[in-house]
């Protein structure tokens, strides 16, 4: 990670954020203007989150996609104009996205990040991946780890959507809370009187920390042992619907294409047999009907998404309020969303 100027807020950026200051302090929105931020992937999931951090007012985003433009991204890429088909995803998305908030400097790179090498990544303080494989990420997030980057990962498959965050073994925020107010001693009103109270109309600031464990720990839960037996049925079934995923993306280096429905179908349910039971879990926990609902990019499920990993990620860089530990995963049918935690304590 590079070393940060002393961030100052100008005149004219004081009256851009005027709310975000309102909302989460001057100190925030410092730490915020002064961190950079890579975007792997300009899919739908992709220009929700670069929309998201552009317009809260980081320092600078590097958007990097080595893809072309085509009638299927169109569907849920806002950054892109129509006219733009066969041309790369990154640098069709750059004039709309840096019309968002010229403040903000926003970059394009038409490269591969399979081919980035490793000090690529270390001149960010966070790096957000998306449309990416399972190796990839692995990879990228223990380099970042190791050099205290902050690191998401997301990915949006028809109904269902997810967001992984690894923001280092010490992750130090502050949260507002109301503030307690404790009676005077010499109350003589009774046993109520003598309880502290809360002032609603008054907040402190309580500092925090949180730890995170990296991708390759949280996907590679151990589910023979006991205590992971035990929490079974309270798992999010998206969970190992992500691992087999994860794995289609592997094999076939692309996600399930609805232009091969039913074949990939047919792969869906294969793969879906084998790695649950590599998982050592039963293949009941997700039945077969869970093909139909996992294609393409979904405007509002990458609306949603998109809203959830934008958010966190201004979390982390401001260091304010608590993060998402470390999982969310959210499913259009039933419109709701869940918090959950994979990985060693």
């Amino acid at each position: 990670m590079i070393e940060k100027e002393e961030s100052v807020i100008s005149e004219e950026e004081a009256a851009q954020y005027d709310r975000q200051i309102r909302l989460w302090g001057l100190d925030a929105q410092k730490r915020l203007r002064g961190s950079r931020v890579l975007l792997v992937g300009l899919g739908g999931l992709g220009a929700e989150v670069a929309k998201n951090l552009i317009l809260a007012g980081v320092k600078g985003l590097t958007m990097l996609d080595h893809e072309q433009v085509s009638v299927e991204s169109c569907r849920a890429q806002f950054l892109v104009p129509v006219t733009a088909q066969g041309q790369n995803r990154a640098l069709a998305s750059l004039d709309r996205a840096q019309n968002l908030n010229p403040m903000v400097e926003v970059h394009a790179d038409s490269g591969r990040v399979e081919d980035k090498p490793d000090e690529f990544f270390l001149q960010f303080d966070a790096v957000c991946l998306t449309c990416c494989s399972r190796d990839l990420m692995v990879r990228v997030d223990q380099l970042c780890s190791r050099n205290n980057i902050k690191v998401f990962c997301g990915d949006v498959y028809g109904y269902y959507g997810y967001m992984f965050c690894n923001l280092g073994e010490e992750h130090n925020y502050v949260e507002e809370k109301p503030k307690v107010v404790k009676p005077s001693g010499n109350s003589n009103d009774g046993p109520e009187a003598k309880k502290a109270k809360i002032d609603p109309n008054e907040t402190t600031v309580v500092k925090k920390t949180m730890s995170f464990c990296t991708l390759k720990e949280a996907l590679e839960v151990d589910w023979t042992s006991e205590k992971a037996k035990a929490g079974l049925k309270r798992t999010p079934v998206d969970y190992f619907l992500l691992h087999v995923l994860l794995k289609f993306h592997t094999d076939k280096g692309r996600d399930p294409d609805p232009q091969a429905f039913a074949e990939d179908s047919h792969i869906l349910k294969q793969i879906r047999d084998d790695v649950l039971e590599a998982l050592a879990v039963s293949r009941d926990l997700l039945n077969d009907d869970f093909v139909s609902f996992c294609f393409s990019e979904m405007s509002p499920v990458c609306a949603v998404v998109g809203g959830v990993l934008g958010q966190e990620v201004v979390k982390a860089l401001s260091q304010r309020d608590p993060p998402h530990r470390n999982f969310f995963f959210f499913d259009g049918r039933k419109g709701n969303g869940m918090v959950d935690y994979f990985g060693p304590n």
